[in-house]
């Protein structure tokens, strides 16, 4: 059997509609696995960080995701795409 996974960064300007409209999107495809993470612009010339997400909405939007079905989901400010990858794996054998 073959995982899939996604990811999506959040603090852009999006709102919690689009959040959970994105998760169940990926749901709709057989996504397994998911990471939402805070975007970070990596300099003053790039997108400016429009939000920054408290912890308690990470929770929330991990909760949310786990109900839609997800195996295996990473959500905080400092989630990106590979992060603690192989735990995606390693719960889900």
């Amino acid at each position: 059997k073959i995982h899939t996974k996604s990811g999506i960064m959040v603090g852009l300007g999006e709102k919690e509609d689009e959040v959970i409209k994105v998760m169940e999107d990926l749901r709709q495809v057989s996504c397994d696995f998911l990471s939402i993470g805070q975007y970070l612009n990596p300099s003053k010339n790039h997108y400016p960080v429009k939000e920054y997400i408290s912890p308690e909405k990470f929770n929330y939007y991990k909760e949310k995701a786990m109900n839609l079905g997800f195996k295996h989901v990473k959500s905080g400010p400092f989630v990106r795409s590979s992060y603690l990858a192989e735990e995606y794996l390693l719960n889900n054998q």
